[in-house]
């Protein structure tokens, strides 16, 4: 049964799986501690900028686990990924809608287009009659989606499930800087800056991707 990819060491907690590609345990108390590694400043949502928006590392450790469980991620380098580039596109989990510019429709953890947000609506059977309600609209669904923290934390992963060739997953699980840069600007289709590396680097040494 597949546990939780957010693994607790015994005194920090790390966000590692037992192994790559095997069944994990879920010590979700031990592993906000360790997403704060990833990202420190996820500890308050005091004074945060958007009101309604943002989550703590200990908030939001339930439902990157949940994400995980639901698109099967069990290899520590996309687990590692996927938490950096929520953190990073998010703010550190501040935000869940596209403020600067402000691209209407734009939102989630990982801040995807309003193309993606509607085909990752649609994948969804609970959101079919809401979906529905709502048509095209596209901040109409970016709504459907951020009212639920496992749909708005899951986005990435069904990103990276759905969107993602198989070449380009496979180089990713590699662990390797390469396969990394690789996701980004192939699948995500953005640029490699060294803010957003800082998070790779930060969350795949906290995750035990090896090599790192």
């Amino acid at each position: 049964m597949l546990g939780s990819l957010l693994v607790g060491a015994l005194s920090l907690g790390v966000l590692i799986p037992a192994s790559i590609a095997a069944p994990f345990s879920a010590l979700e108390k031990r592993a906000s501690g360790s997403l704060l590694a990833i990202v420190p400043k996820a500890s308050s949502c005091s004074g945060a900028p958007s009101a309604g928006e943002c989550k703590t590392a200990a908030e939001a450790v339930p439902f990157i686990n949940q994400s995980f469980k639901t698109y099967g991620i069990t290899s520590r380098a996309e687990a590692a990924a996927l938490v950096s580039i929520m953190a990073f596109e998010s703010g550190d989990f501040k935000y869940n809608v596209n403020h600067f510019p402000g691209v209407p429709g734009q939102g989630t953890r990982n801040m995807q287009s309003p193309e993606f947000n509607l085909k990752y609506a649609k994948s969804i059977p609970a959101l079919k009659e809401k979906l529905a309600a709502a048509g095209t609209d596209p901040k109409a669904v970016l709504a459907l989606l951020t009212a639920d923290g496992a749909l708005d934390f899951g986005s990435a992963a069904w990103f990276l499930t759905t969107q993602c060739s198989a070449p380009v997953r496979e180089a990713l699980k590699t662990g390797s800087v390469a396969g990394w840069k690789s996701y980004i600007t192939e699948c995500v289709q953005t640029t490699v800056t060294p803010d957003r590396q800082a998070y790779w680097d930060r969350a795949a040494k906290a995750m035990g991707v090896p090599g790192r």
